[in-house]
């Protein structure tokens, strides 16, 4: 009889305290916050000819956009060199020493703006808890000088000293151990982690099969960034789709709402501040991960796309048609609102709130996780890093966007969101023509379905064949199982 492998606490331990990294992210919520504090801008605003101080259009643009503009490629150089663990630790340093050079900065926006840059390097494709910067912001921004800004954004560099700090205490990947020739730590972490001994019939299996796929996938020597492109086992397929959904992903209409939410509230009459819209927009975001946790594995990644393009997509036409038909023009004093303007404005606000939950179910981890698990480890770390790279360019494009045309926003009001509409339409059917179902497949099996080319739309349902489990290393281990039972 065969035995099924054993969970481990440290294990389980492990794999959260990897997912606290994405609390680096949180600078997206922070950042916005602090366009609108008094002391920021007038540490790197502009003097206007009435003497107040003022952020421009160009220079919210540049501030905003510039973490986005950090290097998601040149991580790969340090995955493949450094190895997983190594990679984390290296840009976690990075991404540290980023934030320092922003708290420490004093009227010099160059400084400022060195100091995103830095820290986008080290971020990467890291996504946030926006809504733990939202609250740090609601208690902040009362004070009257520059602490206002230094905390919320200085409080990053503990995030970035307790990854650095546990690091020490992961391990690396038994992937890339072997992958290096490190084959007696590959054994010994297998073992660790699945709580069972080096010689153990699990153990010899797992590294049977992860030498068997490495020495297949190494065949051809040395990868290179244009083999993300290449005809074999469709990686250049696999490649686009990643670029594909991280781009779509980014522009769904979320960001959006994180940076220009206030306005859009504040013409529907909510009467609060824009501290309190974005904690509210935060926490939808952060209680809207929880059920995608089992809506991934339960739907599958493109149930879960396609559903989330939909419902998102009449969300985003809902808030530009009832808000360009029914808000007040921007600027219009609350008791100014008629009953028509107020009924629209809760129509707007709510399903403006909608389609940020419904992303952070569906879209938000759904992409990372299809980016994840679509490439052999031969080109993962430079494949994953053009889809990274397609979610950092994205934002900064839309932060461009929507900043060069501030002036016009208040013209265009709601109407706005019909660009995201589009996009989340296009979104749906580039998912249902290019997107193969991946639940429940390893690396290898994804290799063998891209290689069978079976149409997404079919994908679902789809089983490997059975020379792709290598009977004689199954075999083997059934044997060795049943002989110390």
């Amino acid at each position: 009889m065969t035995r099924d492998v054993p969970t481990r606490c440290r294990a389980v331990l492990l794999a959260i305290f990897i997912a606290f990294g994405f609390l680096f992210g949180y600078d997206i919520g922070v950042i916005s916050g602090c366009l609108i504090m008094p002391d920021f801008i007038r540490q790197f605003g502009q003097e206007g000819t009435n003497g107040q101080y003022y952020l421009s259009s160009s220079r919210q643009s540049i501030i905003v956009s510039v973490l986005s503009a950090g290097g998601a490629i040149v991580q790969a150089f340090t995955s493949d060199r450094l190895g997983r663990r190594g990679s984390i630790l290296f840009w976690s340093a990075i991404f540290t020493v980023g934030v320092a050079i922003q708290t420490s900065t004093t009227y010099s926006l160059v400084q400022l703006l060195m100091g995103r840059y830095i820290a986008g390097l080290g971020a990467g494709s890291l996504s946030g808890c926006v809504f733990l910067s939202y609250v740090i912001e609601l208690g902040s921004h009362t004070i009257n000088n520059s602490a206002s800004w230094r905390l919320p954004i200085g409080l990053q560099m503990v995030w970035g000293i307790i990854i650095l700090s546990g690091m020490f205490f992961l391990p690396e990947s038994p992937r890339h151990l072997l992958g290096t020739g490190r084959s007696d730590e590959a054994r010994k972490v297998i073992a660790e982690l699945n709580g069972v001994p080096e010689d153990d019939p699990i153990v010899i299996g797992i590294v049977k099969e992860l030498d068997f796929a490495i020495k297949a996938e190494n065949e051809g020597g040395k990868a290179t960034w244009l083999e993300c492109f290449s005809t074999r086992n469709a990686l250049w397929r696999r490649t686009m789709n990643g670029i594909m959904l991280q781009f779509i992903q980014q522009l769904n209409g979320q960001n959006f709402y994180y940076f220009y939410g206030d306005t859009f509230f504040q013409s529907a009459g909510a009467g609060l501040s824009p501290y309190i819209i974005q904690t509210i927009l935060g926490a939808v975001s952060l209680f809207g991960t929880l059920p995608a946790l089992y809506f991934i594995e339960t739907w599958g990644r493109r149930k879960s796309l396609l559903l989330g393009a939909s419902a998102q997509a009449v969300c985003a036409l809902i808030v530009a048609v009832v808000g360009h038909t029914t808000l007040a023009p921007t600027g219009t004093p609350t008791s100014a609102l008629t009953g028509r303007n107020r009924a629209g404005g809760n129509i707007v606000i709510t399903f403006a709130v909608f389609q940020v939950f419904i992303f952070n179910t569906t879209w938000g981890p759904t992409a990372w996780v299809y980016l994840g698990e679509s490439f052999p480890l031969r080109v993962r770390p430079k494949s994953i890093a053009f889809g990274t790279a397609s979610s950092m360019i994205a934002p900064f494009s839309l932060f461009e966007f929507v900043l060069s045309m501030f002036e016009h926003l208040a013209r265009i009001g709601p109407m706005i969101m019909l660009v995201f509409f589009s996009m989340l339409v296009f979104g749906y059917i580039y998912v249902y023509f290019a997107i193969p179902e991946t639940k429940g497949l390893t690396l290898e099996e994804v290799d063998e379905m891209y290689r069978s080319g079976i149409p997404p739309w079919r994908s679902v349902g789809w089983r490997p064949s059975e020379k792709h489990y290598h009977p004689e290393v199954h075999e083997k281990q059934a044997s060795d199982s049943v002989e110390n039972c």
